[in-house]
């Protein structure tokens, strides 16, 4: 499991480390506010339903869409927190196997290329939300304009393709080698008789 970087690891220097440190702090509270909010909100909807149908025989209308669309939300926000916390799923049976600026190099790459891919699924997102809106869909239950909701698809993926490229750049500006911009790449140590 990585490690989050120490404190004075995290102090920037540079200006542009600082600028770095900013965007990374400030999308930090984008989307603890978004999926902060979200969580909220869905919790206290499915609370208030099941109170609503227990006391006055009659649930929230519209419940299950709100249901859907703060499920789309959270699972489309929460995808630059899982790279911010480097808790994205990883295929690193190779990458495992390096040392070195291999490794870094290497890093580097998977951070580079998997930022543009985010990056070309938020636009191609974005095309699909402008082409829902064109159309004027509205949801059953409470005609809420469906692309509302869906817009969350690209932003998410526009905030994770940003954490990718701020942890290659944090590799590239650093000696150490992090998995995403605050933690640092490491594994927790496994005992030698397997037993924790």
């Amino acid at each position: 499991m990585p490690k989050p970087a120490q404190p004075q690891a995290n102090a920037p220097t540079h200006p542009a480390s600082r600028f770095l440190f900013a965007i990374d702090r400030l999308v930090e509270q984008v989307e603890k506010f978004i999926l902060g909010v979200s969580v909220l909100f869905l919790s206290g909807l499915l609370v208030l339903h099941v109170l609503a149908r227990q006391l006055l025989d009659s649930g929230i209308p519209g419940q299950v869409e709100l249901t859907q669309f703060s499920m789309v939300i959270m699972t489309f926000a929460g995808l630059g927190y899982a790279v911010r916390r480097a808790r994205h799923i990883a295929m690193s049976a190779f990458y495992d196997q390096l040392r070195g600026r291999t490794r870094k190099a290497l890093l580097v790459f998977i951070c580079l290329v998997s930022g543009a891919m985010m990056l070309f699924l938020a636009w191609h997102a974005w095309d699909y939300v402008d082409s829902i809106r064109s159309l004027g869909r509205i949801s059953s239950a409470l005609s809420i304009p469906i692309w509302i909701p869906y817009l969350i698809a690209p932003i998410g993926f526009a905030l994770a393709g940003i954490q990718y490229w701020l942890t290659a750049a944090r590799n590239l500006t650093s000696d150490r080698l992090y998995r995403s911009f605050t933690e640092l790449e490491g594994y927790d140590d496994v005992p030698a008789d397997g037993v924790t």
